[in-house]
């Protein structure tokens, strides 16, 4: 069998360690990133391994895809522009990333003939949803521009794979978090705003009350996901990956240490909870996540230089930075 893996953004957060799991269990990997996210020292460690070829270029390159996954046995596709507020400013980007780029993926996969394909997708095309925990058969509502083109390129390739064969698994990931997550670019992910923030001497900026709870799955557990689907003979199917288990904004500045906070205005759009019902992934896969909150923060907390170069966020900055959020998105 063909032991030769495509990776796209393989050099951001999640993909970086995906390949790493990759490389480890043998498989040959090519890695497509354009680095608007991803950064090339998450994948240092495999600099003179034969076994992994970097390809810096475009997903929505729809040539150079069906030349990379030339000859290729499965590709995992996790390319994409992310975060909320750079959608609202700019949707023609994250049309171009997240939709085209799909599409450029579904059709070289289907002219390749490849084997597997493995999506991630995302929770937040739940919107707010009315079910906790939330199965895969909730409404789809997404309230921003993130939310949509990460489903609509969901719909792209499960209708490939309906139409066509393509055999597909398309994995909902909730709030993935753990070493190597982005630091750079537009206000994101709490994490990595708590954690710089922490270095600096600053009060955590916690949104609303610090009530709300998000279903925080650790990096690893999420590669874990993709291993399993990519090694089954599912296709045409759609998983939640989560731990099914919230936790509080304010248990999470508990975790970390924090003394100080700041308290700043609740977001339009955003749900109170997030929590995956992962009845079905742990029935067909046979897979469940492992890293409890307490394990992961902690081993976060042991690597801190990562984020030291992180920008600050105070609560002005995130105000203006999130303006345009609050101007548009509803309630």
């Amino acid at each position: 069998m063909n032991q030769l893996d495509v990776v796209t953004g393989g050099a951001g957060f999640i993909g970086s360690h995906l390949v790493d799991a990759l490389i480890e269990a043998g498989r040959e990997v090519v890695v497509v990133d354009n680095l608007s996210v991803g950064r090339l020292s998450n994948l240092e460690r495999h600099k003179a391994n034969p076994k992994i070829r970097f390809v810096q270029g475009d997903v929505a390159d729809r040539a150079l895809m069906r030349d990379v996954l030339a000859g290729a046995d499965r590709v995992f596709h996790l390319a994409a522009l992310a975060d909320i507020v750079p959608s609202v400013q700019n949707p023609e980007r994250y049309f171009d990333a997240n939709v085209n780029g799909c599409y450029a993926v579904a059709e070289a996969a289907r002219i390749n003939g490849i084997r597997r394909v493995l999506y991630a997708a995302s929770s937040s095309c739940y919107g707010v949803p009315d079910r906790y925990p939330t199965p895969e058969s909730s409404a789809i509502d997404p309230r921003y521009p993130y939310a949509l083109t990460k489903n609509l390129g969901e719909q792209i390739l499960l209708h490939w794979s309906q139409v066509y064969g393509l055999p597909v698994v398309a994995l909902r990931l909730f709030n993935v978090y753990g070493p190597r997550a982005r630091t750079s670019g537009s206000y994101g992910a709490v994490f990595g705003v708590f954690l710089a923030q922490m270095l600096a001497g600053r009060p955590l900026t916690v949104v609303g009350n610090g009530e709300q709870s998000r279903d925080f799955t650790y990096v690893t557990d999420v590669v874990a996901a993709f291993l399993a689907a990519a090694e089954s003979d599912r296709s045409g199917e759609v998983y939640n990956v989560g731990t099914g288990s919230p936790v509080t904004v304010n248990r999470l500045v508990e975790l970390i240490g924090a003394s100080q906070v700041e308290h700043i205005p609740k977001r339009p759009g955003e749900p109170d909870c997030t929590c995956a019902d992962v009845t079905r992934i742990r029935q067909d896969l046979d897979w469940q996540a492992k890293v409890p909150i307490e394990s992961g923060v902690a081993n976060l907390l042991e690597n801190l230089d990562y984020w030291r170069d992180a920008p600050v966020w105070t609560s002005d900055q995130i105000a203006e930075a999130t303006s345009d959020w609050f101007k548009y998105i509803k309630a």
